[in-house]
């Protein structure tokens, strides 16, 4: 009994400490901050709570405004020439998040979810209307400003219904719902995004497992939501296959 009682109470010190360190350093498993890099396209900042957002925009004076949010890892501004030549109609603003390329700051959610409507407000009279397109991450904050703001298009590419969730598959045994601090809680939105959206899936993506892809697709209302899932794609390389650029192409060729 002794012995019993001696393994159970390392195996919860064990515990105890895997998710103390899981709390702790949440923060560096979602965030992977991208280093500036120069190009040859405008750029602007916005200020927002003491902190700097930097942004590459790309054909600038378009009547048709996209916002762009990457991936956790992303380096947007590398995107800005495919952009550029993809969209000549649109004046494309890709967002560094608090902390990644130019921008100041650390990144959190509440911190990302502020600067992504504080751009959005800086461009809006610019344009005639604004897209908003958001990738792996990148989802769930074009997701939250659609919920706020008007937009023409919502655009997700391998999205989540929350971070919560992926999360929870990957960590079954903590009490996520109480650990983590940055939710990203897309679900939860969809009642309040008006915006025609386009989802577009990896068929073999295990970084966000497609199952959370649809069950976001899923609560939109079937006449608003368009879903796509790419055959042989993975999470990291959906934007490489030729079925993600017609399906997009003729996206925005609907302008």
């Amino acid at each position: 009994m002794k012995l019993l009682l001696t393994i159970l109470g390392l195996l919860l010190l064990l515990y105890l400490v895997a998710g103390s360190w899981l709390y702790l350093k949440q923060r560096t498993l979602l965030y992977f901050p991208s280093p500036p890099i120069e190009t040859d396209y405008d750029t602007m900042t916005v200020h927002n709570e003491g902190e700097r957002i930097h942004i590459t925009l790309t054909n600038p004076g378009q009547p048709h405004a996209l916002l762009y949010w990457g991936g956790n890892g992303e380096t947007v501004a590398a995107g800005a020439e495919i952009f550029a030549k993809a969209l000549p109609h649109y004046s494309t603003y890709l967002i560094e998040y608090r902390g990644y390329g130019h921008s100041s700051g650390s990144p959190t959610e509440t911190g990302i979810l502020s600067d992504a409507l504080a751009v959005y407000d800086a461009i809006k009279a610019k344009h005639q209307d604004i897209s908003l397109f958001g990738r792996s991450l990148g989802t769930g904050v074009a997701c939250y400003v659609a919920a706020q703001r008007k937009a023409k298009r919502l655009i997700l590419i391998t999205p989540y219904d929350s971070i919560e969730s992926v999360a929870r598959d990957r960590y079954p045994i903590f009490p996520l719902s109480l650990l983590i601090k940055d939710k990203y809680n897309s679900l939860e939105r969809v009642p309040d995004i008006h915006a025609n959206t386009i989802i577009l899936i990896a068929e073999h993506d295990t970084v966000v497992p497609k199952t959370h892809a649809y069950r976001l697709a899923k609560a939109f209302p079937a006449t608003q939501v368009e879903v796509y899932e790419v055959p042989g794609s993975h999470h990291n390389d959906i934007a490489q296959t030729e079925a993600y650029h017609q399906i997009l192409k003729r996206v925005f060729d609907e302008r």
